[in-house]
């Protein structure tokens, strides 16, 4: 490939969103390809984004939040990139307006901008699918960022689909952070520890591919009562497996447990509202838009917390 001298210097941006997975996985059935274990379904978020430039360099380097760092992942990710389309060395420079690593998605969104970024800035052409399988190779969950709306992962080829546009239902998102910080266990290390140790792992996988299906069928159907069921009790059952891996393992916060209660107690009040959380201390609260001012006045009485409002959003695109 030829490259001109405007093309040395030139930055490429692009913007992704992290996901909420509804139905989720936890736990690995091929490493080297980074094929999850079970199949998800999640919403991209409008509010939080990840804008990534990309230019040629001399030499890999890693920027996030405007700090140099040192990245095993990433650059391993822009090796293989690099080597499968004979490309030179990349600056990345990476911002998030939300706490990173701190179980809201962080890398989900930063592979899913970054390969959108590298594929426009080597005019490689790489469509949809395409991205995704790539994104998916850096984060899996990053494989669904590449999608706006209700967007699903399923085998055999673990690329993402849409299932619908962010405009199919009219949700919302609160995102109630109990702790800014970043997490002390990875999603990595937590899915190989419950792998190997949780005697409740091989059931999960069991029910992963009902809970898949139940999902998917009260999203087309915008059946928010079906979704709610299914959605909370697979958030409760991959929590169940990472608690009871040795040793035992939690994300939670002392926040997180009161704001479960919260979200219980909105809801035996009669406003429609589920909670789900990934692996991280941080609630996430999904309710109709019109339950907007009720969920609102009652989150808000959560002590020691910080609210982060989102609709669903689109998918990864350029700036």
């Amino acid at each position: 490939m030829v490259r001109s001298r405007r093309d040395k210097i030139r930055m490429t941006t692009a913007i992704a969103h992290p996901n909420i997975a509804l139905v989720k996985y936890w736990g690995k059935q091929n490493k080297t390809l980074n094929h999850p274990a079970s199949p998800s379904v999640s919403i991209t978020l409008d509010s939080l984004t990840t804008t990534t430039k990309v230019a040629t360099s001399t030499e890999t380097r890693l920027v996030l939040n405007g700090k140099r760092i040192e990245d095993l992942k990433v650059a391993n990710f822009l090796d293989l990139f690099r080597q499968q389309f004979g490309l030179p060395p990349v600056s990345v420079e990476t911002d998030n307006n939300f706490p990173t690593g701190a179980g809201l998605a962080s890398s989900a969104s930063g592979f899913a901008a970054l390969v959108t970024a590298l594929s426009e800035h080597f005019q490689l052409g790489l469509n949809l699918s395409t991205l995704s399988e790539w994104a998916r190779r850096g984060s899996a969950s990053s494989a669904r960022s590449i999608y706006g709306g209700f967007v699903t992962l399923q085998g055999p080829d673990w690329r993402a689909d849409q299932l619908a546009k962010e405009s199919h239902w009219e949700l919302e998102i609160c995102i109630i952070v109990t702790n800014e910080g970043p997490k002390k266990i990875s999603s990595t290390t937590g899915m190989k520890s419950s792998e190997a140790t949780s005697p409740f792992y091989l059931e999960w996988i069991k029910t992963a591919d009902s809970d898949f299906e139940i999902a998917k069928k009260a999203i087309v159907e915008r059946d928010f009562m079906k979704l709610s069921e299914v959605a909370e009790q697979n958030c409760l059952k991959m929590h169940s497996v990472i608690h009871t891996s040795q040793p035992a393992i939690s994300y939670w916060a002392p926040g997180t447990v009161s704001a479960m209660e919260q979200v219980r107690e909105i809801r035996n009040a009669g406003t429609p509202a589920f909670f789900t959380m990934d692996a991280g201390p941080q609630v996430k609260v999904i309710y109709p838009r019109q339950c907007r001012a009720i969920i609102q006045k009652s989150l808000e009485e959560l002590k020691n917390v910080r609210l982060i409002w989102a609709s669903i959003g689109p998918g990864a695109h350029l700036v």
